[in-house]
């Protein structure tokens, strides 16, 4: 059986930590990604990747400009592409750029289960709090 692996995009070791112990705890693992200018060596190197959660702010490129690297490689087609943020007024912004889904930070560790089921679904979640 394979194991679901998320790709986390955050700049900030905390929400790092915090993201990927609530992912371990559904028995997803994860691969941390703290500089967001490592996505075209992400794109030709990491295995099978189910989900990517994306910070939208970050140094070098934001979460906007990873996400259209993203789009652009056939690998990323049919993986959902999360932003999570405390911008949560950029939800709008981040439907038209076309994320598959939106949480708020801070991560709800009793809703957050719920909302990977459904994102691992194919369901989009867009919640702010």
């Amino acid at each position: 059986m394979n194991q679901t692996h998320a790709l986390i995009f955050d700049d900030n070791i905390k929400n790092v930590n915090v993201l990927a112990r609530l992912l371990a705890e559904q028995a997803v693992s994860s691969t941390p990604v703290m500089n967001s200018r490592m996505v075209d060596t992400i794109l030709n190197t990491s295995g099978k990747i189910d989900v990517v959660f994306l910070d939208l702010e970050m140094p070098g490129l934001n979460g906007f400009e990873v996400l259209q690297k993203l789009q652009a490689s056939p690998r990323f087609e049919n993986v959902p592409i999360v932003a999570y943020t405390v911008h949560v007024s950029e939800i709008n912004e981040a439907r038209q750029r076309g994320f598959h889904s939106f949480i708020g930070k801070p991560l709800d560790p009793d809703r957050f289960p719920e909302q990977l089921d459904r994102i691992l679904r194919g369901e989009p979640v867009w919640e702010t709090a």
